[in-house]
């Protein structure tokens, strides 16, 4: 062989095995993600072939396939949409859109993804047709009801989880709409609904619940401003800090106040437990700027505050955001100035104070089951991180109960059971405030965490408040995940 063709051979060789090398990739490593890319025409045509499975919440399905007399096969179908469609969101294959778990789960529900190749060498053994993966969802019947029951009337959302495992107990967000409406398959139509609910002020698209306008946590941050303090050694829920009636932001000439106007108690000082008791601003603004902005920081980071969640629905970052001065770093102390969350982070902040100070990543999928009830594949609890320790912890819940008991959180208390609580009543320049509540229980024995948002004041301009309003919401569900 001449020096030439050996050197064409080994160029050969070499061409051969890069096109073996992509062409494996392409089939083994990306073919999940090809196959669910919306621009793949043959896999959506294929898939109307397969009865999409269902969704599934405590062994009743909310979302199902049924026989239709058009090109597409098959009708999905949501029971009680309004109360679940934060959760579930749509699919239509005439738009070739899906949200929600719909979207998701895509590759289970429509029986095209790698998990579901055996199930197509059964289908083509047997001579069956072929359906897709149903899937099995963390959430409460009865807390999702009592949640979207007591929302009715509001702009907000619930979110509660189980302190232990993350897993998500409920999620709703109002006003909501039905899903029937975008998953018909007359095109026209359901263009026309999704345009009238993207003009309407009230934002039905929008999951408020884990997206949508993020709104300043107002005085539930509170609970973050003492775990820095407690964490950093240098205070105690003991330690006092000055207690004016107004006081005025560093480097500033404008001052804040506590919500009634006067001082936190008749002291000259006030405790930090106290603080957080009565739900006053002005000792956690003052302890914040003793703190500084990066501990803070740091502390809403453990929590999972500038991070993005995968429910698998996928959250905007609450945010705390880097080098703010002493006058910003002073509202954060008690949820203002720059500091936004969601309720999903709210509800983290409650479970990880919950779970001994260890934040669990949230989670609201189960498992996928087969057509023969099989599970394919379940999907474990995992950590995000440990926030706290569990001293800190039971110094922060300590706070929190007595809020509820005798402090600004009455409007949660449930009896017979100990709750531990916390309010906010968060500003918004002239427009009206955010209402707030996040908390857990049984304090001792924590089975439930939950967050409560009302936005646009629950009708009440600047006069309602978290207590009166956001409180009595949690407390519905709180109710419903112990069976009360």
């Amino acid at each position: 062989m001449t020096k030439e063709l050996r050197r064409l051979s080994i160029v050969m060789l070499f061409m051969f095995i890069a096109l073996f090398a992509a062409s494996s990739w392409i089939q083994v490593v990306e073919a999940d993600s090809l196959a669910q890319n919306s621009h793949n025409k043959r896999t959506r045509l294929d898939s109307y072939e397969i009865q999409r499975g269902s969704i599934i919440v405590d062994g009743v399905a909310i979302a199902t396939s049924v026989p239709s007399d058009d090109q597409y096969q098959f009708q999905r179908v949501y029971s009680d949409a309004p109360m679940w469609e934060p959760v579930t969101g749509w699919f239509n294959p005439a738009l070739g859109s899906a949200t929600g778990i719909e979207e998701a789960m895509n590759a289970d529900l429509s029986g095209t993804g790698s998990n579901a190749f055996l199930a197509e060498v059964e289908r083509i053994l047997s001579g069956q047709p072929q359906r897709g993966f149903s899937v099995e969802l963390s959430l409460n019947t009865a807390a999702q009801q009592a949640a979207y029951d007591a929302l009715q009337g509001y702009q907000g959302a619930v979110v509660a989880i189980e302190p232990a495992t993350g897993r998500i107990l409920a999620m709703v967000s109002t006003p909501g709409f039905d899903t029937n409406l975008l998953a018909s398959h007359d095109a026209d139509a359901a263009n026309a609904t999704y345009d009238q609910l993207e003009s309407d002020p009230t934002k039905p698209l929008s999951n408020r619940a884990i997206r949508g306008d993020l709104n300043p946590p107002g005085s539930t941050f509170k609970l973050i401003t003492a775990a820095a303090a407690y964490a950093s050694g240098e205070w105690t829920p003991d330690s006092t800090l000055p207690n004016p009636a107004r006081y005025t932001l560093p480097g500033s000439s404008n001052t804040v106040s506590n919500a009634w106007g006067g001082t936190c108690g008749s002291g000259d000082t006030v405790t930090i437990a106290e603080a957080i008791r009565l739900s006053c601003n002005i000792p956690m603004a003052e302890l914040a700027v003793e703190l500084g902005d990066e501990r803070i920081r740091e502390m809403a980071e453990k929590f999972g505050f500038n991070k993005s969640f995968s429910t698998p629905l996928e959250s905007t970052p609450s945010s705390y955001p880097r080098a703010l001065d002493d006058a910003q770093t002073a509202l954060s102390g008690f949820g203002q100035g720059q500091v936004t969350s969601t309720p999903l982070q709210i509800a983290m902040l409650a479970a990880g104070i919950a779970n001994d100070g260890v934040v669990m990543n949230p989670q609201m999928v189960d498992a996928v089951i087969g057509n023969d009830l099989s599970v394919i594949r379940s999907f474990e609890n995992s950590e995000f991180g440990r926030a706290m320790e569990a001293t800190t912890a039971d110094q922060i819940t300590a706070s929190m109960v007595a809020s509820v008991s005798t402090g600004a959180a009455q409007g949660a208390r449930i009896d017979g059971i100990d709750v531990a609580g916390k309010t906010g009543t968060a500003e918004n320049g002239n427009r009206p405030h955010t209402l707030w509540f996040t908390g857990f229980a049984p304090a001792d024995d924590p089975a439930v965490a939950v967050a409560v948002v009302v936005e646009d004041g629950g009708g009440q301009g600047q006069s309602g408040s978290g207590d009166t309003i956001a409180a009595p919401i949690a407390k519905k569900v709180i109710e419903a995940v112990l069976g009360r």
